[in-house]
């Protein structure tokens, strides 16, 4: 078996994309495959984030909205882009 050396980031990316494949052409397909990895992580983090997994939670949706730029440089740095390829 061959290892996959793309980066956890970048593996969950591609089961967004063949999530949103699954749905074929319905509605919301976008937000249905978001919705599932969302609700698979939440529960991975109340199972294993602690007491204030629900902090951390916050601490994420509060960037995101706050500073959507730099929320997706995180998000690319954790892909493993090299800094010429990250938005700026």
């Amino acid at each position: 078996m061959s290892k996959d050396r793309r980066s956890p980031t970048d593996r969950v990316d591609a089961l967004y994309r063949e999530l949103v494949e699954h749905y074929g052409a319905g509605d919301d397909r976008e937000v249905r495959a978001a919705a599932k990895l969302m609700m698979v992580a939440l529960w991975q983090f109340r199972a294993h984030g602690g007491r204030e997994w629900g902090q951390l939670v916050d601490e994420y949706v509060h960037l995101i909205k706050r500073d959507p730029e730099r929320f997706k440089r995180m998000l690319d740095a954790n892909a493993g882009k090299s800094p010429d390829e990250l938005e700026a």
